[in-house]
């Protein structure tokens, strides 16, 4: 039987703290969400004046992140570039098709996603990213 990492509320509370971090070092008010490898939330986090509809977006990137095994960019750039019919996905992919989430992976296994939501969707990533690097 192969075993596998997986995260603990310790790496949690790491990706999330970097992550914020990373928000606040530049004033982005977001919101964080950090789900497991199934896309089950783990974190949720508002900061004050991030949008309510930050709080949908976040968890749903996370989650197509962690289900697909790749940065919610992928599906966004593959519609951008003409594959519409990828609009028909079921949910939960439909529903986070959009660039600021990404995967977590420990030793070749997607392990879980973080997922922001706020600003510019390339800042978005560069926070999730902030806080996954916290786990090195």
């Amino acid at each position: 039987m192969q075993t596998k990492p997986y995260l603990s509320l310790a790496d949690v509370k790491k990706i999330a703290a970097a992550a914020e971090a990373e928000a606040v070092a530049n004033n982005w008010p977001v919101v964080i969400a950090i789900v497991d490898d199934g896309g089950h939330l783990l974190w949720l986090q508002r900061q004050d004046g991030a949008s309510p509809l930050s709080s949908h977006i976040a968890p749903a990137k996370a989650r197509v992140s962690a289900l697909g095994r790749r940065e919610s960019k992928l599906y966004e750039d593959m519609i951008n570039n003409g594959r519409t019919a990828f609009l028909t996905a079921p949910a939960p992919v439909a529903d986070g098709m959009l660039e600021g989430g990404v995967p977590i992976i420990v030793d070749g296994h997607t392990i879980g996603a973080v997922g922001v939501s706020g600003v510019k969707s390339t800042e978005d990533a560069q926070i999730a990213k902030a806080g996954i690097a916290a786990l090195n």
